[in-house]
């Protein structure tokens, strides 16, 4: 079912501050997907937040473009137990998406062109914790690391920073997507190693 790269060199170090149990350290950038690669162009591109009552915000790629950006270095920690350190990242927070959307929700379900989706809470895409990245050490996004734009939400496992994000669909109960309703768990913070049901 996925599609996995090469190369998963790293090892596992108990005594590095900051690396949850259970992960082994990586220099590269493993690329790991439920399918084929879509390919999206910036002029059909939008992604949009709809809330519990129908009401949807949407943004254009240029219109996304013209939010106010932000540079984010973070650690990353995948599923699969590689992590990767000081990763560098462009995108608009999701406090700004956010900013004119009335909700009462408390989750939400990422969906992806590809058909892809994660359940993520909302308290883990507010206040500073998550982006919608665009790109990735200083250039464009790649189409197989979630190019050009996809959830970035660092605290979690990689899996909840869906790739190739098309937007959120809020919820006032919390649902699993994919990953989820194939065993892992339902939020997947990495310090709990919370990796499957």
């Amino acid at each position: 079912m996925g599609i996995f790269s090469p190369g998963f060199g790293g090892k596992r170090r108990s005594d590095v501050p900051g690396l949850p149990p259970g992960q082994y350290l990586t220099e590269s950038f493993p690329v790991l997907s439920a399918g084929a690669t879509p390919r999206v162009s910036l002029d059909e591109w939008e992604f949009s937040i709809s809330t519990e009552t129908g009401a949807r915000h949407r943004w254009s790629w240029q219109e996304f473009m013209a939010l106010p950006i932000e540079d984010v270095t973070t650690d990353i920690h995948c599923v699969t137990s590689w992590s990767k350190f000081g990763t560098g990242w462009r995108g608009v927070s999701l406090d700004t998406l956010f900013a004119d959307v009335e909700t009462t929700a408390e989750f939400s379900m990422a969906y992806s062109y590809g058909g892809y989706t994660t359940n993520v809470p909302l308290a883990d895409l507010r206040g500073g914790k998550a982006w919608v990245a665009f790109e990735f050490d200083g250039a464009p996004l790649e189409p197989q690391h979630g190019g050009p734009a996809r959830l970035l939400v660092p605290h979690l496992y990689f899996w909840k920073s869906a790739k190739w994000v098309h937007g959120l669909n809020l919820l006032t109960a919390d649902e699993p997507g994919f990953w989820e309703q194939n065993g892992y768990h339902m939020r997947g913070d990495p310090f709990l190693e919370q990796r499957y049901w």
